[in-house]
């Protein structure tokens, strides 16, 4: 257990890329993404992938590592980030860890749940049936076939419902009954620090965020990837709503403030995510605050062991 992994997590927009290329660069090491859209090699200014000069200074796993033609899921993202926390530890003691996406940390820190194998054909009609008739269809179905779940406080999370309403049309099981009774014990340890900004500003900065996007070409970015909006990789904020505007459904600023709004809203869905986990310290998106933070939860970790 002398092997560290650290995991800066937290709402987009709130700095976490720029904190983790300090630490990384304070303990002469490496990082692994943990965004399930910052890996497709399509998508760049939508995703706000970090930027040239931030992958030059630091290595980042995870990080255009696949295509949109890939079905990436977080058991695949469990065995990936395992095999790249593996090569960093054989030179380094400490990694980093980086994003928002909670499900993928918590199949790195904590195991999944083992899931049977679905039905293709149940997934693909659960999708078009969803992008056909929206989320108010989701729940309606979930809370008639799946009330377990339907009571768990997803039932805002479309990926997680369509999830969960495939594992039940497919198993017969509500996907809680999968859940692990006995969390898997790593072999290193973990510290995770989330980063909070005040909802005001945090907001100012995704609205300010979305702007420099679009001054950055999302808009011809997304349109390059029409041909390809069915595919679950492109079921992303940023790419949908202006697929919308292509479509002739929205305006352009109606488009772009739909954006806003909906990363808005991801934001606090994220923050309900993390908030739940009690291993989480929160700090303000400073490396000073973040460093000492990190420093402390050591020495308390090798005191105890």
């Amino acid at each position: 257990m002398n092997k560290t992994c650290i995991v800066i997590a937290g709402p987009t927009a709130a700095g976490k890329t720029a904190i983790a290329v300090q630490l990384a660069q304070h303990f002469n090491t490496q990082i692994i993404s943990a965004d399930s859209r910052q890996c497709f090699r399509e998508l760049n200014i939508g995703v706000a992938k970090p930027s040239v000069e931030e992958l030059a200074q630091v290595h980042h796993y995870f990080i255009n590592s696949h295509s949109i033609h890939e079905n990436v899921t977080a058991a695949d993202y469990e065995h990936y980030a395992f095999n790249a926390a593996g090569k960093i530890f054989r030179d380094n003691d400490v990694a980093v860890m980086v994003g928002g996406t909670g499900l993928y940390i918590k199949a790195f820190t904590e195991g999944l749940d083992k899931i049977p194998a679905t039905d293709e054909k149940i997934r693909e009609q659960i999708i078009h049936s969803y992008r056909e008739k929206g989320i108010a269809w989701l729940q309606d179905q979930l809370k008639a076939e799946d009330p377990a779940f339907a009571a768990s406080g997803e039932m805002q999370n479309p990926q997680r419902m369509m999830r969960a309403l495939e594992v039940k049309r497919s198993t017969g099981r509500s996907i809680s009954s999968f859940q692990l009774k006995q969390k898997p014990k790593r072999d290193f340890n973990i510290i995770q620090v989330g980063l909070e900004l005040p909802r005001e500003l945090l907001y100012e900065r995704i609205n300010s965020r979305v702007d420099k996007m679009i001054e950055a070409g999302l808009i011809d970015e997304a349109k390059s990837l029409l041909p390809f909006k069915e595919l679950n990789a492109l079921q992303t904020v940023g790419y949908k709503e202006l697929f919308s505007y292509f479509e002739g459904t929205s305006t352009k600023a109606g488009a772009i403030e739909q954006i806003k709004q909906n990363t808005r809203h991801y934001a606090k869905r994220q923050m309900t995510w993390f908030r739940k986990d009690e291993s989480v310290e929160w700090v303000a998106p400073v490396f000073e605050e973040v460093l000492e933070n990190v420093e402390r939860r050591t020495i308390n970790v090798q005191r105890s062991t």
